[in-house]
């Protein structure tokens, strides 16, 4: 006779809980605190709300001020305001987020885990204290400009330059794909010196003369969150603006690591999001005089997608401990995050599948998650170009120029 799984009891112990394998139990209560704080709003405030922002293709401002509120902002950043978050209790906040909505998910990315991680990892003390305090409490908005309208995947290529100008620095080019780049207070541009050649980043505020962002439309994905198309034109910044410790592509590689880590626990949060759609569902839902869930053919896709759910766990929970260890690379972080996305779109597609027609329906959330699993599947790496790079990490080959 089996053993029946023991029953959780806190308020943790539901479907949207999930937890099959008892990850939970590992956990500090200071990540459980977190855990618990960001799932209260996303039940309580986003998911009766955030379906009508996405289908207007409208930021939910309100929403975003309530993140502000939380004392998250800035993830694992110590003083100038920010949380000092362990990685597991950075993992559990993208996942809820990303459970809630993806468009809020990616704009906590882009702006903690991209802007102000430039600015904490490569910028000057004086730049922190001026930016990150504000930004913790989302007072300030950044954006992180490096994808360029010709050089996606090939973003080391990038053709925006930055010319010294005596005490200051020129610059021109375009940018792409730009999260939060229209309604941020300081991007983080990335540009190729015309000196020694290299990419060196600077901080480019809104205002800046030469400086324009304009809101991308006809979005089918992340639509409560804005996207920018960038121009700089003769945009001159000073020398103070430029990030130190932004001398090569590497050190922009070096902010990248650690997001794509943000992009397998925010891809679980969408996987969780379409589980417990589909389970809920079944459960609910009668046909031929029986809920779908009592035929047999739907507990195995049920079971199928939990297998593929605890699995994602599984990753980003060794993820969360190798960057503890200072273990974590950029190959590993991008085999996580190559998994956890490809497995998310799995999920998802058997929960918009086991809806029938209602799977459509924005009211039953998953349409929209299928949507927005596609842009972390795409950005920070496609899911081809982080095969290559573990590829060539595996077998000491390089199959891309």
């Amino acid at each position: 006779m089996s053993t029946p799984t023991p029953p959780l009891t806190d308020d943790l112990a539901d479907a949207r809980g999930t937890d099959y394998f008892f990850i939970r139990e590992q956990l500090s209560d200071a990540q459980l605190d977190a855990l618990r704080r960001v799932r209260a709003v996303v039940d309580d405030e986003v998911l009766p709300v955030i379906a009508g922002y996405w289908e207007r293709a409208e930021m939910p401002w309100s929403l975003i001020r309530r993140i502000g509120e939380l004392g998250i902002v800035g993830e694992d950043i110590e003083g100038y305001g920010c949380p000092g978050l362990d990685p597991i209790a950075c993992g559990l906040v993208h996942m809820e987020l990303n459970r809630g909505d993806g468009s809020l998910g990616t704009f906590l990315g882009v702006h903690a885990g991209l802007a102000m991680k430039s600015i904490a990892m490569l910028g000057s003390e004086e730049q922190k204290q001026d930016w990150l305090p504000g930004m913790a409490r989302l007072e300030k908005l950044g954006a992180f400009a490096l994808t360029e309208p010709n050089h996606g995947s090939d973003s080391v290529a990038l053709e925006t330059t930055a010319r010294r100008d005596g005490g200051e620095w020129v610059l021109d080019g375009a940018k792409r794909w730009i999260g939060n780049g229209s309604i941020a207070d300081v991007i983080v541009v990335w540009a190729r010196s015309d000196g020694d050649g290299q990419v060196k980043g600077f901080l480019v505020e809104k205002d800046t003369p030469g400086f324009e962002a304009t809101t991308m439309e006809g979005k089918g994905a992340s639509r409560a969150i804005w996207q920018a198309d960038i121009r700089l034109d003769d945009a001159r910044v000073p020398e103070a603006a430029r990030l130190p410790g932004a001398e090569r592509f590497k050190d922009a590689g070096r902010v990248l690591i650690t997001t794509r880590t943000t992009c397998a626990w925010g891809a679980l949060g969408h996987a969780v999001a379409a589980y417990d759609a589909a389970l809920t569902y079944s459960k609910q839902r009668q046909q031929f005089g029986k809920p779908l869930c009592s035929f047999q053919i739907v507990q195995d896709r049920l079971v199928k997608m939990l297998a593929e759910v605890t699995g994602m766990q599984l990753y980003c929970m060794q993820l969360a401990r190798l960057e503890e260890t200072g273990r974590l690379s950029d190959t590993i972080a991008g085999l996580a995050k190559l998994n956890n996305t490809r497995k998310a779109r799995q999920v998802i597609a058997e929960a918009r599948d086991l809806l029938g027609g209602n799977g459509v329906l924005l009211e039953n959330h998953v349409i929209r998650h299928m949507g927005d699993i596609e842009v972390i599947h795409t950005y920070e790496g496609t899911e081809t170009m982080q095969t290559l790079i573990v590829g060539r990490d595996i077998t000491g080959v390089g199959a891309f120029a």
